[in-house]
């Protein structure tokens, strides 16, 4: 698979960099990645950098994810681009909200490598 560059938005640095290995551990090695600990950060690496997946939790301070996905889509950010959110929330009513908020994926924590897989690699476009 070719490069792929990605932004993973969470407010926990541990959390990132777990998403950021099974991200690897899936196949995507030649892989990019941009971090945002929040919604509103997320905004402003998406301002200046092109992407080609958003992986995104739900509950954060600032601006959770799932503002930052209605905000991303109303400003135009990242048209196309698959958002695929990563929490601990587990109800129906938060699966729901996140795909109607334009999200295209959604992993529920703990989770697999296998399960990144499954979700994500789907979502990207051959190159």
């Amino acid at each position: 698979m070719s490069e792929v560059r990605a932004l993973i938005v969470d407010d926990s640095s541990v959390m990132r960099k777990i998403i950021e290995r099974s991200l690897r551990q899936a196949g995507l090695e030649s892989l990019i990645v941009f971090e945002a600990a929040s919604g509103l950060e997320g905004l402003e690496v998406l301002r200046s950098k092109k992407v080609d997946l958003i992986l995104s939790d739900i509950n954060m301070p600032s601006m959770d994810g799932l503002e930052f996905v209605r905000q991303l889509h109303s400003q135009q950010l990242a048209p196309g681009v698959p958002v695929v959110m990563i929490t601990t929330e587990s109800s129906e009513e938060h699966v729901k909200q996140a795909i109607q908020a334009g999200a295209r994926g959604y992993i529920r924590k703990p989770f697999t490598a296998d399960q990144v897989k499954q979700r994500v690699l789907s979502l990207l476009s051959p190159a």
